[in-house]
């Protein structure tokens, strides 16, 4: 090998090492989220292992496991997690398009903000449980009811969220939009619609949140099948380990679910230096 190549060899290798370092720390972001839940688990388990404490009402991370382990040898945890998934995800789906409208037409028009947000801020004081005994009688006891009060959780932070957004945006932006002659819907493309898309996207994260709160009280409208019926059996037949499984699961697909509309959106952020810092 020549001088030049060692060389250029040599000048390749740190550009070699830098893609590699930089996977690693991608993979290290997450696993160090892990770190307080896990050390949680670890400590737990050695206070209960250590007979300080019985572990009855509060099991140990080894029993949840072998909880875990043995509603997924039945298929009971695939199913109920998939069909608490399908619900959230059409109550979700429901909810957001309605908002979007909702949000969209009273942030942009002031006429539809004072005939339609008093109504609504109305309707978002009624507690949800409140609205499953007249679901109960519109809809019946099946899957509709149980969708509709879903989307209904997730209805008002996305409407607040996206009508906040519009009216926070800078009347500089839209000035200048007015200056060069922007017809309404290029004004939406070019300048309301990249202004209110960071807040939209916590709005939508914070929708889905309910709507996984939603969920439970949903499946308490005589649901036989899902992560919230697993509660109420867990509860009913005195099974601790089969309540806090339930709850995990709960957290896993929910958090799971929360990442995935961060990556979705985070192509259409990187202008943000919040998300290039990440």
């Amino acid at each position: 090998m020549t001088i030049a190549a060692q060389g250029t060899a040599s000048q390749g290798s740190p550009a070699r090492q830098r893609p590699a370092g930089d996977r690693w720390r991608r993979l290290a972001r997450p696993a160090f989220g892990l770190v307080l839940p896990v050390a949680l688990a670890v400590a737990w388990e050695f206070v209960v292992r250590m007979g300080w404490a019985s572990g009855r009402l509060a099991p140990p991370p080894s029993v949840i496991f072998a909880t875990f382990v043995d509603l997924a040898r039945t298929g009971e945890l695939q199913r109920d997690t998939l069909v608490t998934l399908g619900r959230v995800a059409a109550g979700f789906g429901i909810g957001v398009v309605v908002a979007t409208i909702a949000g969209a037409a009273t942030g942009y028009s002031a006429t539809l903000r004072r005939l339609l947000d008093p109504s609504l801020q109305a309707l978002r004081a009624i507690p949800s449980i409140a609205w499953i005994p007249l679901f109960i009688l519109w809809l019946g006891i099946f899957e509709a009811s149980k969708v509709t009060l879903i989307a209904l959780g997730v209805f008002f932070p996305v409407y607040l969220g996206l009508m906040g957004a519009i009216q926070s945006v800078d009347r500089k932006l839209v000035e200048v939009g007015r200056a060069f002659r922007l017809s309404d819907v290029a004004m939406v493309r070019r300048i309301l619609l990249p202004a209110v898309l960071p807040a939209y996207v916590i709005a939508l994260r914070s929708g889905l949140g309910l709507g996984w709160m939603f969920v439970v009280a949903a499946e308490l409208m005589g649901a036989s099948q899902g992560l919230g019926y697993l509660l109420i059996d867990g509860q009913q037949l005195g099974k601790p380990a089969e309540i806090v499984a339930a709850i995990v699961a709960f957290a896993i697909v929910g958090k799971a679910t929360d990442w995935l509309i961060a990556l979705t959106a985070a192509p259409f952020l990187r202008w943000e230096d919040v998300v290039r810092s990440e």
